[in-house]
């Protein structure tokens, strides 16, 4: 028994794009290219867990401090969770009953303990933690720490299918009557960070899986007011039916690449259930006792599997701003070595990344190194600039821009940061 597998196209040209976008997809692949770039690297001994090396590091935190900038504005607070909880807990939360298969155990003095795969039952603990106002909502909280997941060997795929991972994630607690406010604001901030990596999307509100807690009138409810919220933000969406969590519906974004390939990306979940799993109240206007509703929601997603998107949509080529190196500074001789130094430690003081390639190689090599580790400027400086103070710019993708002074192109990388990297747009290759 052998199984075969075809593909036909209605002419030419559709062949002739999907064969490019096959290749495309080979020279984008982030498992060659995060080696390529020193980004990250994995071990048998770690299956499933990507080690992060130190370019990666600086991209994740570059990610990590952007998602922060984005929503301490909005409100969050962000939280330090466990990793390790009871299996009572996860039994409080349902997780056990329909999850525990993919659950990583851990047995301790007669106890079965589990690595949490989600926050959100942490969250729940935090919020029953102290007595809440109806004047305290909406209560937003911000983790990300690391999850873990039990994903069988045979599905793990560099960074987009993973064991050990991070999400960008939140639970905003609300009342009843603020549930349409709060996924409105949501869909806008989800438009506002695609927008700043230049991603397109599609979005899907996913109903009531034929598994489910809760009760059928409840879960009517929910879907009827993520409709509301998607129509008040004018966002276009399709029904998935069926493909919402076992807790409640949600509303996932569909990221769309350079070259035509969905990421299943953010997420934004209406949840009644934890929220009386765990007993939560609220004191109300009223004096009386209420149950808050929880929104759960990340919009990167899990860090590894936005890092892997934006690797091959950028195909390893970063804007500015993400950029992990941003300029190296080359000396054309070792006697303009030290004019580099200074150069690059004024670009340090500033905030930009930099590096020095002193190597005793040619300039040719030099720059043809720093263009394959896709770094967006290279610095040359030899005599003339030294004498002048300035440094002589080239971009990776416009080659040489000319001679500038070092405050010069301080001012206008800064200035390209800041604005996210419009140079560097990424132009789709998909029709």
């Amino acid at each position: 028994m052998q199984r075969i597998y075809g593909t036909a196209f209605f002419n030419e040209k559709a062949l002739a794009e999907h064969v490019h976008r096959l290749e495309e997809a080979k020279k984008r692949d982030h498992r060659k290219l995060g080696r390529e770039l020193g980004l990250f690297t994995f071990h048998h001994w770690a299956p499933g867990a990507a080690f992060w090396l130190a370019h990666g590091t600086t991209l994740w935190n570059l990610l990590a401090g952007y998602m922060r900038e984005s929503l301490f504005p909005e409100g969050y607070v962000e939280l330090r969770t466990p990793l390790v909880y009871n299996k009572q807990l996860w039994e409080t939360s349902g997780h056990w009953a329909h999850y525990e298969e993919n659950m990583l155990r851990v047995e301790s003095e007669g106890e079965t303990y589990s690595l949490k795969p989600m926050n959100c039952p942490g969250h729940m603990l935090v919020f029953a933690s102290e007595v809440r106002s109806y004047r305290d909502l909406p209560i937003r909280y911000h983790d990300q720490s690391v999850l873990h997941r039990d994903e069988a060997s045979g599905v793990l795929a560099g960074l987009t299918r993973a064991r050990q991972f991070c999400q960008d994630d939140a639970h905003c607690f609300v009342a009843p009557d603020q549930i349409a406010g709060e996924v409105e604001r949501l869909l806008r901030l989800v438009q506002r960070v695609y927008a700043d990596f230049g991603l397109e999307f599609a979005v899907e509100l996913s109903t009531r899986p034929e598994t489910f807690l809760g009760e059928t009138a409840t879960w009517d409810q929910a879907e009827a007011q993520l409709r509301e919220a998607l129509e008040a933000a004018g966002q276009d969406y399709r029904i998935a039916e069926g493909e919402g969590n076992l807790y409640g519906p949600k509303i996932d974004f569909h990221v769309v690449d350079a070259i035509g390939r969905n990421w299943q990306c953010a997420t934004i979940q209406l949840d009644y259930q934890l929220p009386e799993r765990f007993q939560l109240k609220y004191i109300g206007e009223d004096n009386a006792e209420h149950r808050p509703v929880v929104i759960h929601r990340a919009i990167f997603g899990s860090f590894e599997r936005f890092i892997a998107l934006l690797i091959e949509h950028y195909a390893g080529a970063f804007p500015l701003w993400l950029a992990p190196v941003q300029a190296v500074v080359v000396p054309i001789a070792d006697r303009h070595r030290d004019y580099a130094e200074s150069a690059a430690a004024r670009l340090r003081a500033a905030g930009l990344r930099v590096e020095v390639d002193a190597r005793q190689e040619k300039m040719g090599y030099k720059i043809r190194s720093a263009q394959l580790r896709k770094v967006p400027y290279m610095l040359v400086t030899g005599d003339r600039e030294a004498a002048g103070g300035a440094v002589a710019v080239r971009h990776r993708r416009d080659g040489d821009l000319g001679a500038s002074p070092v405050d010069d192109f301080i001012a206008a990388a800064l200035d390209e940061v800041r604005r996210r990297g419009a140079r560097d747009r990424v132009q789709a290759t998909h029709r």
